[in-house]
């Protein structure tokens, strides 16, 4: 083990990558609730999709440490099943089997584009700007479903939103769990979107606002959900050019996420040099591999994530770190029980913080030059105005290119970029309707 993970050369020892791997999965387990409750609005079986999420977690963390080496654990993605659930499923009408299908293609293309070494490329093709307003705005529509979870948020005749009663029980609940989550935060408390999960679970349970069914129990069947990406009516849901739209949002949402999360914790961990990140390759295999295969155990795209970081600060430096916690994901399968406490008002608190995380992107932005602002400030502020991730990308991708040939820099874009414009125009006007 020392000599296959490299541990002397990495100056890390068996015992501090346990440790860094237990760290890790717990700043990453409020996923396994998160995700089948998202997954669940789009009418998903929530006990397959639990059982989903642990495999998918499991097989591609194992896939990380075994072929990258990397201390970078993997999981169905915050904001993608968002993506998935209100805007395939619910916003334009696809089953769930068809989502899951086109999140299957998604990540065959992503396996083929990795190993031709075009998935690089792309992502320098298309400007920073774009890549920190997805994540931003992502965030936002995050939070925005959480604020409605939690009924802190209400629809509303005269003005569509309003804020609601926050004396009911459930909102009440749910701002316990902002407040205590906050506080974890603020004070650096690894694991802490986690550990305020649990609290508000707990005083759920408590108060008598949720029912409490048990800790263990043998795992809920995968059966309504594995391989039901292919039960899909293939005329009707699959060669259609609505497919094209959404294979490519989630094309673009996974490229820039799990760079972002890859460039991110390499670098806290000191392994990038010059720029350059090593095994780029392996680590972006195992990510389009991961999503292949969760989406035939039934779960939205798998891709790394930034909680990784929390496991490299206790000193995790290989791929044992990934690979302990992918197999506590697989001990957390005798745990469905819990599903029963964890409601959607539990979970709202979880969504808002992950959003203001994914919204702090937005300090990169020069918001001082228009040309950027105006196509940034679109592509995130649409996203929850419109509940749907796949239009203000859309919108930022015809904005940015003309605003910037109106400014005389059209010749800075690369011309893929000019590509994806007559793309996405042809998406707002056919597509969306």
């Amino acid at each position: 083990m020392v000599r296959f993970f490299k541990l002397e050369e990495n100056g890390t020892s068996v015992r501090r990558e346990v440790l860094a791997g237990f760290t890790t999965f717990l700043a990453m387990a409020y996923i396994l609730f998160v995700n089948p409750e998202i997954l669940g609005a789009a009418g998903m079986d929530v006990g397959a999709v639990f059982v989903a999420t642990a495999l998918a977690a499991c097989v591609g963390s194992l896939i990380m440490g075994l072929l990258a080496n990397y201390p970078i654990a993997l999981a169905p993605g915050m904001g993608l099943n968002a993506f998935f659930a209100y805007t395939a499923v619910i916003g334009m009408g696809l089953s769930w089997q068809a989502a899951l299908f086109a999140v299957f293609v998604s990540g065959v293309i992503f396996v083929a584009i990795t190993l031709f070494k075009i998935r690089e490329k792309i992502i320098d093709a298309i400007p920073e700007e774009l890549k920190y307003a997805a994540g931003a705005g992502i965030g936002l529509f995050i939070a925005f479903i959480g604020f409605k979870n939690a009924g802190v948020i209400v629809s509303n005749e005269s003005t569509f939103v309003a804020l609601g009663n926050l004396s009911e029980p459930g909102a009440l609940l749910s701002l316990f769990g902002i407040v205590v989550t906050i506080i974890l935060v603020v004070r650096g408390v690894r694991g802490a979107v986690f550990y305020g999960l649990a609290l508000t679970a707990v005083v759920g349970v408590v108060t008598g606002f949720t029912s409490f069914a048990g800790v263990i129990a043998t795992p809920p069947s995968l059966a309504p959900t594995f391989l039901a990406a292919f039960a899909v009516d293939w005329q009707a849901e699959v060669f259609t050019l609505q497919m094209v739209g959404i294979v490519l949002t989630l094309l673009f949402v996974v490229f820039f996420d799990t760079a972002g999360t890859l460039f991110a914790v390499a670098t806290q961990a000191g392994f990038v040099k010059n720029n350059r990140l090593p095994r780029a390759g392996r680590a972006l295999f195992a990510d389009a591999s991961a999503t292949t295969i969760g989406s035939l155990f039934g779960t939205s795209t798998t891709t790394a994530y930034v909680e990784s970081s929390s496991g490299v600060a206790v000193g995790g430096r290989t791929g044992l770190t990934a690979i302990v916690a992918g197999l506590l994901f697989l001990v957390a399968l005798f745990f469905s029980p819990l599903l029963s406490v964890i409601t959607a008002e539990v979970t709202a608190p979880a969504l808002i913080i992950v959003g203001v995380m994914m919204a702090t992107s937005l300090r990169f932005i020069d918001w001082g030059k228009m040309e950027v602002a105006i196509p940034v400030f679109f592509t995130v502020v649409t996203m929850p105005l419109t509940y749907s991730i796949a239009t203000g990308i859309a919108l930022g991708f015809v904005l940015y290119p003309l605003t910037m040939v109106v400014k005389g820099r059209g010749r800075e874009l690369h011309p893929l970029m000019y590509a994806l414009f007559v793309v996405f125009i042809v998406y707002l006007g056919f597509l969306h309707h």
